[in-house]
């Protein structure tokens, strides 16, 4: 958790290196196929992370990071690749996080304490799965 007016792209790696990926057996995998994010997580650093990792990047340019690399020439690199077809499925995340903040408290952070922030996330997330969960058994 960060302050309110802090960027979400500092904490790009940060959350990277928590991800758990359960499979049917053994331990969970650490490193995901591929990472979707929108422009604001286009850095040069965020990038390098995952390729060290070996971890598709599916973000795309910016446009002034387009439009520096395109005044470089030939030294400026490749364009950046960006499937369209799995940063269509980043909706649904986007849908995930706009039901978390339909809930005024998480959308205007009133809690004080990152704890209770934490809890009512926690208990936000309880109430979209259980009724999501009624919704499909019903």
């Amino acid at each position: 958790m960060t302050a309110g007016q802090a960027a979400d792209s500092p904490q790009f790696i940060p959350v990277l290196r928590k991800v758990r990926i359960p499979g049917p057996v053994g331990r969970p995998r650490t490193r995901p196929g591929a990472v979707a994010g929108d422009k604001a997580y286009s850095s040069r650093g965020n990038r390098a992370h995952l390729r060290r990792r070996g971890i598709k990047a599916v973000i795309p340019e910016k446009r002034d990071q387009v439009a520096n690399r395109k005044k470089k020439g030939s030294r400026g690199g490749r364009p950046v690749g960006c499937d369209a077809d799995l940063y269509t499925e980043r909706n649904t995340v986007e849908r995930l996080i706009n039901k978390l903040k339909a809930w005024r408290g998480i959308a205007t952070r009133y809690d004080k304490t990152p704890a209770s922030y934490l809890a009512g996330l926690h208990l936000r997330a309880s109430m979209i799965w259980i009724k999501d969960l009624t919704r499909t058994t019903s």
